[in-house]
């Protein structure tokens, strides 16, 4: 297969597999913390309205999905790429770091969980992945 088609399919199947992990995480989340009672997690509004209410726990299912769908999207997109696995790794955790600083400026969270997420969630998820992935 031609190598520039492989590392395209590569990097898009590392996207959608890492973004299905992502939020099949954010989907359980409550499920195993749940949230304050009253709260509305489902809507920008409601998040807002909740914020105080929440404990660093209810913050473990945001940065789990964060990190483990990076790191799992860097790991499939390097074991189908064949070459430049850390490339491929670092990119997806580049491309996943720009989604976490758009979120980041989008959804309400404490500046420790901020700061925690951007710097720990992406680029070394990426980066491990690209590892794993390499053979």
């Amino acid at each position: 297969m031609n190598t520039t088609v492989r590392l395209i399919l590569a990097v898009i199947a590392g996207i959608i597999v890492g973004g299905v992990v992502n939020m099949g995480i954010v989907m359980v989340g409550p499920a195993l913390i749940p949230p304050p009672e009253g709260a509305d997690m489902t809507t920008v509004e409601g998040l807002n309205a909740a914020m105080n209410l929440l404990e660093p726990k209810h913050f473990v299912p945001p940065f789990l999905a964060h990190a483990l769908g990076t790191l799992v999207a860097a790991l499939v997109a390097a074991l189908i790429a064949g070459r430049h696995q850390m490339k491929i790794g670092l990119g997806i955790g580049a491309f996943f770091l720009i989604g976490g600083i758009t979120a980041s400026m989008m959804i309400p969270a404490p500046t420790w969980f901020i700061v925690l997420d951007l710097v720990a969630a992406y680029i070394p998820m990426g980066w491990l992945g690209g590892k794993f992935g390499t053979r």
